[in-house]
């Protein structure tokens, strides 16, 4: 974003009807610290993207007269003069926020639902929104327009019938109608990366499971685990067309409703020999939180070609205060990746960042050299679904990180054939030409 430009606060009503301030500044969080945004941390809010409240939180901008932090519980007279509530914007995939909303959350009365919070403007110039993000992927499949649900319903309901007998096919249905997982309805859609859950357990209990939520200091989880595990014919039944037949076919392993697939690592490791029997097209990939490197080893001797490893820090003691494994630790993910890149497996981090943590010099450093060390491929900048007051206190963050945009400048400063990105790719992809110097990408 060019300097010149004013970015006003967004607040909203309590009917949720949204509005610029006329008088605050934007400004967002950096942990628990609140700032006016650079300007290579804000875009134009992307296509796809909503807005939300975030209820009975009032809104922080900063007075421009004297630049003083000011804490909105009510709205302007011209606007009704009602209770403020904080804006939020949910980004559309492919773009890592920079700042969370700024908000009294200590206000607040409920746990916020498992949604990544990105701080949000009015751009008095252009006269549109600005997010704070930055673009970390070219990849546009997974942006909404791309998944008509009024073209879905019939596609599931003919897979459905070819295969009535197939536990996962209908776990899959209900996956694509009713939580309206893209990745579910690419199945159907006979296209694009195609989900494989197979495991009900896991070992480690994340104070943001998106699956399972036991722990009463975070809130409902947004979908239900799949409760069986699924046959190896099950399994194959799924896969194979998928990867004969469908547009940049991959398969992957680990989901949003499952617990961790490396638990059931035997049975996978027989439907990937199945499925390589019957067929050499396409990717097959595996996410995973790694915590078992001998099964790693296994999995990539069978025949798996990518693997993505989940964690929100590369530090124990944030490791450990989000993720809560039960028997490993990070010796044992860092083991794993080093094993999945001497197999010659397309080895990628799924790193759920929030600023504040992430782009701390300490973080960035240590993930540096974990990079270096192992050879880590590309980092997947997931934007760390979570109430940003839980996942404070959770982390014990104080002050400010760098900032991710010079998060990502420096490590890739150092690091040149890091990759970063937000989606798995075809293994036709893993290095596209000149990846070595594609950063920062256009919006």
């Amino acid at each position: 974003m060019k300097r010149n430009k004013t970015i006003l606060a967004v607040v909203a009503d309590a009917s949720g009807e949204v509005f610029e301030h006329p008088e605050l500044l934007m400004v967002g969080m950096n942990g628990g610290h609140t700032r006016l945004p650079r300007a290579e941390e804000l875009i134009p809010l992307p296509e796809g993207s909503r807005l939300f409240t975030i209820p009975d939180t009032p809104p922080v901008g900063m007075d421009g007269n004297n630049n003083r932090m000011v804490t909105l519980r009510k709205l302007p007279r011209h606007y009704g003069g009602g209770r403020a509530q904080a804006v939020s914007a949910f980004l559309t995939p492919g773009y890592t926020r920079t700042l969370v909303p700024a908000a009294a959350y200590g206000d607040k009365q409920v746990q916020l639902p498992l949604w990544s919070y990105t701080a949000v403007g009015w751009c008095v110039e252009e006269e549109r929104f600005y997010a704070a993000a930055v673009r970390v992927d070219r990849n546009t499949q997974w942006e909404p327009d791309h998944f008509d649900d009024r073209k879905l319903d019939p596609l599931v309901k003919k897979l459905v019938r070819a295969y009535p007998d197939n536990r996962l096919v209908e776990q899959l249905a209900r996956c694509a109608l009713d939580y309206h997982c893209f990745a579910a309805k690419n199945l159907f859609f006979r296209r694009w990366e195609a989900p494989l859950p197979t495991s009900p357990v896991c070992n480690a209990r994340c104070l943001g499971c998106i699956s399972l939520q036991e722990a009463p200091e975070c809130c409902p989880s947004s979908q239900e685990r799949i409760t069986f595990v699924p046959t190896v014919e099950e399994l194959c039944q799924i896969a194979v067309p998928h990867l004969e037949q469908a547009e940049n076919a991959i398969v992957s392993f680990g989901q949003g409703c499952e617990g961790d697939p490396i638990l059931q690592a035997d049975t996978i490791c027989q439907a990937v020999r199945e499925m390589r029997r019957r067929t050499d097209c396409g990717t097959i990939h595996f996410n995973s939180n790694a915590s078992d490197p001998d099964a790693v080893d296994r999995l990539a001797q069978a025949g798996i070609d990518s693997i993505r490893v989940s964690m929100n820090s590369v530090q124990e003691g944030f490791y450990q205060a989000y993720h809560r494994p039960c028997g490993y630790g990070l010796e044992q993910v860092y083991e794993s990746v080093r094993r999945a890149k001497n197999h010659g497996l397309f080895t990628m981090i799924n790193y759920l960042v929030f600023p504040g943590l992430n782009d701390r010099a300490e973080e960035v450093q240590a993930l540096g050299d974990l990079v270096e060390a192992a050879g880590v491929d590309l980092i997947q900048m997931r934007n760390l679904s979570i109430d940003p007051a839980l996942y404070c206190r959770a982390m014990k963050l104080e002050g400010e990180g760098l900032g991710m945009v010079e998060m990502l400048t420096r490590l890739k400063q150092r690091i040149p054939r890091l990759q970063y990105g937000y989606f798995n790719r075809t293994r036709e992809n893993f290095y596209p030409e000149g990846y070595e110097t594609d950063w920062p990408l256009p919006v």
